[in-house]
């Protein structure tokens, strides 16, 4: 395969000056994770300067740094710019204006992460496929992905995140995707919009960058989608398709079978009946894939081998990936789901875990952290959850944080497990309570430190995961 980048190329993409010639086969922007052959990229952030990793990088075989000024040990290639975001950001442009891969865009208040690895599995069975590492959406995350673009490429699928507006309009306008995809939207980020037409509004300004002739793709269940469509139009989009559930839209949900290894799905895509299974279940995840075929169908894409694609999908860790574990005489279930958390994202995990079947004698218990950023509206969202928990069946709860306390409250004493200010000092009470055949369920925002349930469950004293 050619080079990522030559030094040459980075030049002309950067404005910089090589001190000497490079080949890069990746991007890195951290040690940790560098491998021999990639540009290792020295950002500046608020914490830390990677200007002071550049040696290291070097030690560890980078094929050259891109810096703003010359670091300490630093005896190899540097490629010098005036900003090395910017310069990250320029490689990102110049990636995208060689490339001739059909570009896809995700984004939407949860989901994001899921469908990008759905379509990740979907455009890789049609031809070579490129798409954002982890959850890479923000500032930085999004040029480093397209900067990581190979010149080969036939699909380059990327995931956009935002928290403030203009936020995904700055990073569209790198991307310039033929298709965009919006997963749903919910009170996300409450704390800074204030209501959720705002956050569809900063959702869909991912519509402004759709090349010429390119399409959107929206959540008709959403009781936004109007409000999306009517974007997409004022974006002068050509092609606005829809998926869902309900009748006379471009891709519609038949059928949802659960079944011992996941889920069937039955759709229709664009007229074509489409079956497929994925190794995950839950409603929302059937609707993320029937999303993104039709985001395939929108690039002519071969739908019927797409969604036999979709076979080899499971859920992520930290976003519903599931686990048995040795407990006591038996096992417990456990379905992680610490990564994030928001309303919306609630409910599905509850509705997943309602649909699940303990073994005998054991119960459907939620352990719950708080969904943060949710601005004056938290305590009652989080109080909302009670009706959520009481449809589902869910036996016991554990809860920690101090939002969470107004679900707590809410909660009847015949479902109260244990209550704590944090997830380290709830752990040992869950892990107390619980009895072999408990299906567990562990759920809150990336900042309550949910995790520290899953790693609690998983050690030793609880069992380790098959």
């Amino acid at each position: 395969m050619t080079p990522l980048w030559t030094s040459v190329e980075a030049e002309a993409a950067t404005l910089g000056h090589a001190n000497a010639p490079f080949t890069a086969a990746g991007i890195s922007i951290d040690t940790r994770t560098l491998k021999p052959g990639d540009l290792f990229v020295a950002l500046k952030g608020d914490a830390r300067d990677g200007h002071v990793f550049v040696g290291a990088a070097l030690d560890a075989k980078a094929s050259a740094a891109l810096v703003s000024h010359t670091p300490e040990k630093a005896n190899g290639p540097l490629l010098t710019v005036a900003n090395t975001l910017r310069g990250l950001e320029d490689l990102g442009r110049a990636a995208r204006a060689r490339s001739h891969a059909r570009i896809l865009a995700v984004t939407g208040s949860a989901g994001k992460t899921t469908t990008k690895e759905m379509l990740r599995l979907a455009c890789g069975a049609l031809g070579s496929t490129h798409a954002s590492s982890a959850s890479y959406n923000n500032h930085w995350g999004v040029p480093l992905s397209l900067a990581s673009l190979p010149r080969e490429a036939e699909y380059g699928i990327f995931e956009i995140g935002m928290n403030h507006f203009g936020e995904i309009r700055s990073l569209v306008g790198f991307v310039r995707p033929h298709a965009a995809l919006i997963t749903t939207i919910a009170p996300a980020h409450l704390e800074f919009f204030g209501s959720c037409e705002a956050i569809a509004d900063a959702k869909s300004e991912i519509f402004e960058g759709i090349v010429a002739g390119g399409a959107a793709v929206i959540p008709a269940d959403s009781p936004y989608a109007e409000r999306l469509r009517a974007r997409a139009k004022l974006a002068n989009v050509s092609h606005i398709l829809s998926f869902g559930s309900g009748a006379h839209i471009e891709a519609r949900i038949a059928s949802v079978q659960n079944v011992s290894e996941g889920m069937r799905v039955e759709a229709e895509v664009l007229g074509r009946q489409v079956h497929f299974r994925l190794q995950a279940s839950g409603a929302h995840l059937a609707g993320n894939a029937v999303g993104a075929l039709l985001t395939v169908a929108a690039l002519d894409g071969d739908v019927l081998n797409a969604a036999a694609a979709l076979s080899d999908f499971s859920a992520l860790k930290g976003r519903g990936a599931r686990a048995q574990i040795p407990f006591g005489n038996g096992r417990i279930e456990l379905i992680d789901e610490s990564y994030n958390a928001n309303p919306a994202s609630m409910a599905a995990a509850l509705d997943s875990l309602a649909a699940a079947q303990p073994q005998a004698g054991g119960r459907r218990i939620a352990v719950l952290g708080d969904m943060l950023e949710l601005g004056a509206d938290a305590p009652a969202l989080h109080a909302s959850l009670a009706s959520d928990i009481e449809s589902a069946h869910i036996d016991l709860v554990f809860a920690c944080g101090p939002l969470v306390q107004a679900l707590w409250d809410a909660l009847p004493m015949s479902r109260c497990g244990a209550y704590a200010e944090n997830s380290a000092a709830l752990a040992p009470q869950l892990l107390s309570a619980l009895r072999p055949g408990d299906v567990v369920l562990v759920k809150g925002s990336f900042g309550s430190r949910m995790s520290a349930i899953v790693e609690a469950l998983k050690a030793p004293v609880g069992g380790e995961a098959a």
